[in-house]
């Protein structure tokens, strides 16, 4: 159907979850296919026009729309009285439901009255959460919570918590996927899942996803969406160690490859802050070292994932503009590191004997030349082997940059896990080449720092 003139042209960004496959996931070539994913590129292509999506993961997606960094979110969202009070639903277009699975081999636990003393994982904002919150304390059981969905069951898989609670299609892809969990209640009944915007905003974009939704439900393309992925056929092939690692290689180099650019971006910006805040540190003016403390302070004093946050979704939103993730992550992570940075320039240029500074100045050289000419080249070789451990440091806090949707190796681990739930051999997988990675890095600093002692 010809959208409407209005239409043509519009470009959107869409928020989404990361973990919830069969409604997002990535596939084998990583692209990021699902229920969601079709339903919105074929609404898309049914009004003429064109989305820019990003997994952010779900409590990241609603606070980007939130945030005005996306134009709506779809996640597998149900709709409910209390999130209507903060977004506007599209009409539904999936009716989900709840039911608890355990693991395949667990034969004790067959009904809720079997979880009383136990503990159950669920996942953050979804309503397998809100049922099972409903019912905890009738049946007498305590309940974990997490992020996505693959961590949720790997805490059954542990032993710490018995059974999930999970929205139907989810725990029957995965248990088509060979997850190793099997259904033991009926399902319940449960809300409608819906495409949400901004409270009053993007009215016009809702009525477009509604006006597609009700073409493709009509022309038959919806009921082969959702057949694609709930049908029989929706099962992934080898997922031996090996089989993992040849199907996955490119994606996760990919993904190392976004880890390495995003480290060496911000450890050389850091550098710099580093050494500009290094040397306010140890200036004998009082408000400059104050300068220099606030700054350490502040960036040492609060938890990345907190900077994250506030760099991506508070000041956009408190200043009114947009910001892309892999701008935030940098910022994020550059300003972090240099933080500590800072600390390590002010203990390179504190171990130089003071001797040193005395001797320049009474030859007549200036503070700063001497700081530029005689201290620094002498601290830098003291500063080495801290640099490349604070290189090493910023690589994997990259991980932590998972959470505003910015694909670096452990968030495609997490995708691809979420697609197969193989995740002990894919953590594997993920932790040898960190492992490889991390010891060339060590590697080159002792060669470094060798060379530099001669």
């Amino acid at each position: 159907m010809t959208a409407p003139a209005s239409a043509a042209g519009e470009h959107y960004v869409i928020a989404t979850d990361t973990t919830f496959a069969p409604f997002e996931f990535q596939d084998a070539q990583g692209n990021l296919v699902g229920i969601d994913m079709d339903l919105m590129r074929e609404i898309a292509k049914d009004q003429g026009f064109t989305v820019d999506i990003k997994p952010l993961g779900f409590d990241a997606a609603l606070q980007a729309v939130q945030a005005n960094q996306a134009a709506g979110v779809i996640a597998g969202m149900s709709i409910t009285d209390e999130r209507r009070k903060v977004f506007d639903f599209s009409d539904p277009y999936f009716e989900s439901g709840v039911q608890m699975a355990v693991l395949k081999t667990n034969d004790d636990i067959k009904s809720y009255a079997d979880l009383r003393g136990k503990r159950v994982a669920v996942k953050n904002g979804t309503e397998g959460a809100q049922f099972a919150a409903s019912i905890k304390d009738k049946y007498g059981f305590d309940i974990v919570s997490f992020a996505d969905s693959s961590s949720m069951f790997d805490e059954v898989r542990t032993g710490n918590s018995v059974a999930v609670f999970e929205d139907y299609p989810v725990l029957n892809y995965g248990i088509q996927q060979g997850n190793g969990f099997k259904t033991v209640t009926p399902k319940e009944s449960g809300s409608s899942y819906g495409f949400a915007v901004n409270k009053g905003q993007n009215a016009e974009f809702l009525a477009k996803f509604n006006a597609g939704l009700k073409n493709l439900k009509s022309s038959g393309r919806y009921d082969q969406i959702i057949e694609t992925y709930l049908g029989k056929g929706a099962t992934e092939n080898d997922n031996s160690f090996l089989g993992l690692l040849k199907s996955t290689f490119p994606i996760l180099m990919a993904g190392l490859k976004m880890t390495i650019i995003l480290t060496v971006v911000s450890i050389a910006i850091a550098l710099v802050l580093g050494i500009i805040f290094g040397l306010l540190r140890v200036s004998r003016s009082i408000w400059l070292r104050a300068i220099g403390t606030t700054f350490v302070d502040i960036f040492r004093g609060t938890p990345l994932l907190v900077q994250a946050f506030f760099i991506y979704f508070g000041i956009p939103a408190a200043l009114g503009f947009q910001m892309t993730a892999m701008t935030a992550g940098i910022i994020t992570l550059s300003l972090n590191a240099g933080a500590y940075m800072t600390e390590i320039v002010r203990g390179g240029i504190q171990s130089v004997d003071k001797g040193q500074m005395e001797a320049a100045r009474s030859l007549g050289i200036g503070y700063l030349p001497t700081m530029r000419k005689v201290i620094l080249p002498q601290a830098i070789r003291t500063m080495i082997p801290s640099y490349i451990n604070q290189f090493v440091i910023t690589l994997k806090d990259t991980s932590i940059l998972s959470v505003i949707g910015i694909a670096e190796l452990t968030q495609t681990g997490r995708l691809i896990i979420a697609r197969n739930f193989q995740s002990f051999n894919m953590w594997l997988i993920i932790g040898i080449i960190y492992f490889i990675v991390i010891m060339a890095l060590t590697k080159l600093s002792d060669r470094l720092e060798k060379r530099l002692v001669k």
